[in-house]
């Protein structure tokens, strides 16, 4: 049966998808439990399908799709992004559901990037199974092209890898460019935020500019956080202030809404902000911030405003990240998941917590192996299998290896990624570039101030290499915008006040620090013990350490110094173990090989 508007690859088997086979699958697709049930996509897809079914594929532009499908006016222009959202969205839609539910399904129907015509195909490989295209802006014969055809392979190369892990990672870089050439899946659904442009509620010009700047400087700085999506100012230019969570969901499909308004009086100025989820409409978070022009410049207040807002927001540890922990969406399959099983394990650092983010990291860039968070989440839980000794695999390359080949990998992908710049740079540390790691934490830190994750890991990589000064500042910062943060800030903070002679503070901050699982708190702990004269506490904590670690202290001289740490840092702290009992090598020892300048060994390679 001929499908109009359609051309046909000869099929070896002799059969072809006919219209009512189309249909079916297309049923199947929109009643799956896998296709969101909100939002416009299943009138989207039907709509594109049937026309062009109907042989009007070429009626399939954005003005069209607009007006009949999303109800537009007929003044409607480019300016509003709807389609292309909606479109986006459908394709990840379609990329997900066969991945899942339609990985058996006979027949593919997809959106082509840069086109609204929808592809039929068979579910199969390119060499046995034939592609029925709607018509295209360009020419029959480029669909027949060498690249075209090398590019339908490379597609059933993705798909065929995309349960195995283990082998996707061992792929080399010609993996990455295939998916990129390929338009395969490209990023996992991450949460979304819209940001609505925040209301004048004082109706006077100055306080309408302040809300245009404020809106501005809020596109500017949720995005740095990479674990989220965030629409862009095209998207929140279209909407109103007053646009309620129930039409973003609707229209865009986006999970979160930042919404808020601004009142200006004399001299005062209060900024409300609040974070609802589009599901239903709660408030997940609202705030109001006032300040004083005649004390700061509208532009300063505006920027730290909008600072303080997406780091309570958008952090690691922040609101969404919360909200998604203790209600993942419906359409959500587990990649996001990921991301949370991260953190669990960097607020935990156990080896239970490590085993379920590694093999949950490795899962999620099998599936989408252009995503970078994902990389370079990786190459941190693979660095932690040889500093902290956590779920070991032998037979592999070395943990160093492979986490400073996953986060290179995570920054190729995308170079303004913090997450990949903070793995990069701790391995590069672990891995004795120290000059170069550091010089990744600045631009980092350059990048996104307001991330409480990399301020905690570069303020801990700076301090233990010497600058215990500064390392304990942005400690301190990470502390002061996330004090309910990782416990991993407060362990790295209290090694900075022992190493700064502010026992009390290291004291105080290590019972602070819930890390009982983690072996190098307990090395910490004792040190910090021993020097406030807590000699009972300090043998505690040292024979707990020693049980969890027994190859430690053997080593201990060479264990601190492929950290980084000094080597009258390094002679100080075995002293504090020393004196909490550790079978640390003598003092004379210590000296000798650290402190001597002819003869001190150089660190070893990692």
């Amino acid at each position: 049966m001929d499908i109009s508007g359609a051309h046909r690859l000869a099929d070896p088997t002799g059969s072809l998808p006919s219209p009512a086979e189309i249909r079916v699958q297309l049923t199947r697709i929109v009643s799956s439990p896998e296709f969101p049930r909100t939002g416009r996509g299943a009138a989207f897809l039907t709509y594109v399908v049937e026309e062009a079914l109907a042989g009007r594929a070429h009626r399939l532009k954005g003005y069209t799709i607009a007006i009949e499908v999303f109800k537009r006016n007929e003044d409607f222009t480019q300016d509003d992004p709807v389609v292309r959202i909606e479109a986006g969205r459908l394709r990840r839609t379609l990329e997900r559901y066969y991945l899942v539910a339609g990985l058996q399904d006979p027949i593919r129907i997809d959106i082509p990037k840069g086109r609204y015509a929808p592809s039929f195909a068979w579910n199969g490989t390119a060499s046995t199974r034939p592609e029925i295209e709607t018509v295209r802006e360009h020419d029959e014969q480029a669909d027949r092209s060498p690249s075209r055809i090398r590019r339908t392979a490379l597609v059933a190369f993705l798909f065929g890898v995309a349960g195995l892990a283990t082998l996707t990672f061992w792929a080399g870089d010609h993996v990455i460019e295939a998916a990129k050439r390929a338009g395969g899946a490209k990023a996992p659904d991450e949460p979304t935020l819209v940001i609505a442009p925040f209301a004048n509620l004082g109706g006077d010009p100055q306080t309408q500019l302040y809300t245009a700047g404020l809106t501005e400087e809020l596109l500017t700085a949720l995005p740095r956080f990479k674990e989220i999506k965030v629409f862009g100012r095209e998207t929140s230019k279209s909407l109103s202030p007053e646009v309620g969570a129930s039409e973003i969901r609707g229209e865009l499909g986006a999970r979160y809404l930042l919404a808020g308004g601004v009142r200006v009086s004399g001299s005062k100025v209060r900024v409300t902000a609040r974070l609802l989820d589009t599901s239903d409409g709660a408030i997940l978070w609202s705030q109001n911030y006032d300040d004083d022009l005649t004390s700061r410049e509208l532009f300063a207040i505006q920027s730290d405003v909008a600072s303080k807002v997406a780091t309570t927001i958008a952090q690691p540890y922040g609101i969404i990240a919360q909200a998604q922990t203790a209600s993942a969406p419906p359409d959500d399959l587990g990649v996001y998941d990921c991301t949370l099983r991260f953190y669990a394990y960097r607020a935990e650092l156990s080896p239970e917590t490590h085993l379920a983010a590694r093999d949950c990291l490795e899962s999620s860039v099998a599936r989408y192996p252009t995503y970078a968070t994902g990389w370079a989440m990786s190459s941190i839980v693979y660095l932690d299998e040889d500093r902290f000794r956590f779920n070991l695999r032998p037979g592999q390359s070395t943990p160093l290896e492979r986490a400073l080949r996953s986060a290179r990998r995570a920054i190729k992908l995308e170079p303004g990624n913090t997450r990949a710049l903070q793995s990069l740079m701790i391995a590069l540390y672990f891995n004795q570039q120290l000059t170069e790691a550091l010089q990744v934490g600045e631009q980092a830190l350059a990048m996104n101030p307001n991330d409480t994750e990399l301020l905690g890991e570069f303020g801990t990589r700076l301090a233990i290499c010497g600058q215990w000064q500064r390392g304990a500042d942005l400690l301190d910062q990470a502390l002061s915008l996330n004090p309910g943060g990782a416990s991993y800030y407060h362990g790295a903070r209290a090694l900075a006040a022992y190493m700064l002679n502010d026992h009390d503070k290291a004291v105080s901050l290590i019972r602070k620090t819930d890390l009982q699982k983690f072996p190098m708190f307990h090395l910490v702990a004792a040190a910090i013990y021993a020097e406030a004269g807590l000699l009972d506490d300090a043998r505690r904590e040292g024979e707990i350490f020693v049980k969890m670690r027994p190859d430690y202290i053997s080593n201990v001289i060479e264990e601190h110094r492929k950290r980084n740490i000094k080597p009258e840092d390094n002679v100080r702290m075995i002293a504090s173990l020393r004196k909490a009992g550790l079978p640390v090598p003598s003092e004379e020892e210590v000296e000798a090989k650290l402190l001597a300048p002819a003869s001190s060994p150089q660190a070893p390679s990692q």
